[in-house]
């Protein structure tokens, strides 16, 4: 057997991660939130590979196309933890006409790979698959097993992808303590000089909300002191304006205290009426790593109402994004009643709980050090994700999640603005990074 801590990736894992994402990028696995996405082509895609790594990949499905693939490498320590590696395989809508190039044609131009997906997520997809192909080929085995899981439904409500397997499958998942995702350990350059990667050790609660006023229909040229609309909008516009106070989990604190020393900042985070505003006001671009975390958030995203323009509608309804942190939902739901007020009801449309991951633990040690060997000069700091991933539906079978999809990216390539965005494209040479350090660490973990 392979020495499983010394033997490089080989150039056909460096050449099949470019090819894989590509690849990826072109099976079109939109997902418009309708229930239309069809994951199954990229299911069989990943699976075809993991089959011709010697796995036994298994189909899922709940809903007929909306399909999952799961298998398990077995490690060389049968008492050890298992690790789950998870990414999903459908992607948000794209407009063609607004892209430089075509969003499903994975096509590489000067050394970029470009396409819905590149970012989020079918480059972690690729990579996993390129890791695994390799040590095959090396008759390498992790020394703890590995469950893989490429899921449906990550940019929807995971009925149909996470939710299903924790729910219907969870024997899969037998011995899984941890796992490892998206949106975690890509280079950031906050100042010049200073590469960050954030690794993800907590996510904000998923709150999407849907409003509902009720009021008295009637003719649109008459006074109506109960008009729904009215109703609504006057709720709409109390919950844009809100200020939500400062509210610092351990993970955020963690982060702040480690970016005020890298930003040579004298101060104490845990301080009686330490103000993490005026902290935040002197990381420059840094503070946008924390900026979105330090609060609760309700962003109002979508209105509907009436039929005519001059009749007065009975109902309006209001959609609204909403975020919630660990510690803090009760005050999130608290304040909806108060700001809502006695003429609009509300409802959560979509939950999901927040999460919080130790950074202080072996694996996050293990995350830093993964990274900062094939790049010594960059620095690892802990990172809240204001969004939400899979992370929080296997969280139910009591896995802790962390944020680990490792690129390091070229000073102005703006990570944050290819999620969901348009012209969405990740560097070759991210890829081949990402490889070596997701290696790296799968066989250390």
């Amino acid at each position: 057997m392979a020495d499983v801590t010394t033997t490089p990736m080989d150039a056909q894992a460096l050449d099949e991660v470019v090819t894989f994402t590509s690849e990826l990028i072109r099976i079109d696995t939109t997902n418009r939130g309708a229930g239309d996405c069809r994951e199954r082509p990229a299911a069989e895609y990943v699976a075809e590979r993991l089959a011709a790594a010697g796995l036994e990949p298994a189909l899922l499905e709940r809903t007929p196309g909306r399909t999952n693939v799961v298998a398990r490498i077995e490690g060389t320590d049968p008492s050890a933890d298992a690790l789950l590696v998870h990414g999903h395989l459908d992607v948000v809508p794209a407009e063609s006409a607004d892209w430089t190039v075509h969003p499903f044609s994975g096509e590489v131009r000067d050394g970029v790979v470009w396409g819905r997906g590149a970012v989020d997520m079918k480059n972690m997809d690729a990579m996993v698959l390129a890791v695994v192909r390799a040590w095959a080929r090396h008759g390498i085995r992790p020394r703890r097993d590995i469950v893989i899981a490429y899921t449906a439904d990550e940019e929807a409500s995971a009925i149909d992808g996470s939710g299903y397997l924790a729910d219907s499958h969870p024997g899969l998942f037998e011995g899984c303590t941890e796992g490892i995702s998206e949106s975690g350990a890509f280079s950031f350059h906050a100042v010049p000089g200073m590469t960050l990667y954030p690794i993800a050790a907590g996510e904000r609660g998923t709150a999407w909300l849907k409003l509902t006023a009720r009021g008295t229909a009637g003719h649109g040229s008459k006074v109506n002191r109960a008009n729904a609309v009215t109703r609504l909008a006057a709720a709409i516009a109390r919950i844009g304006d809100h200020e939500w106070p400062v509210r610092l989990t351990p993970t955020v604190r963690a982060a702040l205290a480690e970016l005020a020393v890298l930003h040579g900042i004298d101060t104490d985070v845990h301080a009686p009426g330490f103000d993490a505003d005026a902290l935040i006001a002197k990381l420059g671009p840094a503070a946008a790593l924390v900026e979105p975390t330090v609060r609760n958030s309700a962003n109002p995203t979508m209105l509907a109402a009436g039929y005519k323009i001059n009749v007065i509608p009975g109902q309006a309804t209001a959609y609204v994004d909403g975020r919630m942190l660990p510690g803090a939902e009760d005050e999130f739901t608290a304040t909806m009643d108060r700001l809502t007020g006695p003429d609009v009801d509300w409802e959560f449309h979509h939950r999901e709980v927040p999460l919080q991951a130790p950074v202080d633990s072996p694996t996050f040690a293990r995350l830093r050090a993964a990274v900062e060997r094939f790049d010594p000069d960059g620095r690892t700091v802990p990172y809240c994700m204001p969004g939400g991933t899979d992370a929080k539906q296997f969280s139910r079978l009591g896995i802790t999640g962390y944020g680990f999809s490792p690129l390091k990216l070229p000073p102005g390539f703006d990570y944050a603005a290819m999620f969901h965005g348009v012209d969405e494209r990740v560097p070759v040479e991210a890829l081949h990074f990402g490889v070596h350090v997701l290696d790296h660490y799968l066989r250390s973990a």
